[in-house]
């Protein structure tokens, strides 16, 4: 396994600065870490894992493993190993040579090949096809095959995954990536998986990158991600549906959203202020919102209500913006047209030109 360390990393593929397909970074892969690049399709996700496989040269920084420059190495050079969307198989051969495969190219022994081909087969439930040959097994069998030849070596800097599980049955995909994680636990690879699925995301890694516009807008576990997000596209990238954002200014404790107060933490507003911030937004999780029931809220005007099983999904209008609330549906029906709901200060975020506004004790210790 490696340290991946990306010094002032950029690229873009017209070779002008101003067109930058990944923007300007400094960034570091831990040795032994298992991260997911989440994020649109065409935000830079793989454009930043081909560099770092060393499939494309940035047109400016360095990329540095264990630190030694690798910026000028081709991928076997670097000892990276890759997964990628469709399954990469030699179909005559048998399940056991095509894992085999990439210990042989090594030079392996034999009884290492046999222990290493019989471990990988085992975590992911292929030892009953092992004789069989790849050609005459579907393209889920094949998928867990490509993913086995990526994890077989024990010897790689990091293995690569490139939305490995597009084409997988959304039953297996669980299962698959429960797997992986064991063989994380057990192995200690450098895992990076790219993918655009937050679920997939967010199941699986320890550290989650989130990048939008060929920027990281944003590194850290899920909870974080969902309990803090530090931008407002990871706001509204990640949970279903995402955050509500609603525009607002500062009057003393308060955020005023279309006339109606909302009360904030004192060092929330305070932090506000010093700032000198502009283009402000309250945001505020539609899981977090809470009905007021006793205490003084703020009276909203409810256009939708959505059944979705174990709660609903309350759409709801301050002033003139949406509100999303999800309700527990134990809290039976819902009376007249209008709802009276609390923002509870505590899971208030406020944003200025799209950033979290940190308040001293956030930026120190975090949330």
């Amino acid at each position: 396994m490696a340290l991946i360390n990306f010094e002032n990393v950029g690229h873009s593929y017209s070779g002008k600065q101003d067109d930058y397909a990944l923007q300007p970074m400094n960034f570091r892969w831990k040795d032994g870490g298992a991260y997911a690049l989440l994020g649109p399709s065409g935000c830079g996700k793989s454009t930043l894992l081909n560099i770092c496989s060393g499939l494309l040269k940035p047109s400016e920084g360095s990329v540095s493993f264990d630190g030694k420059d690798v910026t000028d190495m081709s991928p076997e050079k670097r000892n990276i190993a890759q997964v990628f969307q469709f399954p990469v198989l030699y179909d005559s051969m048998t399940v056991f040579d095509n894992l085999a495969f990439p210990l042989r190219n090594r030079g392996a022994s034999k009884s290492h090949i046999a222990q290493r081909v019989a471990e990988v087969a085992h975590m992911l439930e292929l030892e009953d096809v092992l004789k069989r040959r790849a050609s005459g097994l579907g393209a889920e069998l094949k998928q867990k095959i490509s993913m086995g030849r990526g994890l077989v070596r024990d010897d790689v800097s990091a293995i690569l995954f490139d939305e490995p599980l597009t084409v997988i049955d959304p039953q297996l995909k669980w299962k698959l990536r429960r797997q992986l994680k064991e063989i994380h636990k057990e192995f200690g690879h450098t895992l990076i998986y790219v993918t655009h699925d937050q679920v997939e995301a967010l199941t699986f890694a320890e550290q989650v990158v989130v990048m939008s516009e060929g920027e990281i807008v944003q590194v850290g576990t899920p909870q974080a991600l969902f309990e803090r997000p530090e931008h407002t596209f990871v706001g509204y990238f990640i949970g279903s549906p995402g955050m509500n954002f609603l525009p607002c200014e500062i009057d003393g404790q308060d955020a005023v959203v279309d006339g109606q107060r909302i009360p904030l933490r004192a060092e929330q507003a305070s932090a506000a202020r010093d700032c000198n911030a502009n283009s402000l937004k309250l945001g505020i999780r539609p899981e977090f919102v809470e009905l007021a029931g006793n205490q003084q809220g703020l009276d909203l005007q409810v256009s939708r209500i959505s059944e979705m099983g174990q709660f609903r999904l309350v759409t709801a209008l301050l002033g003139q913006h949406e509100v999303k609330v999800k309700i527990d549906n134990d809290h039976g029906p819902l009376e007249g047209p209008n709802i009276n709901l609390h923002f509870p200060p505590e899971w208030i975020c406020l944003y200025s030109n799209e950033r979290l506004i940190q308040t001293p004790n956030e930026a120190t210790h975090g949330h």
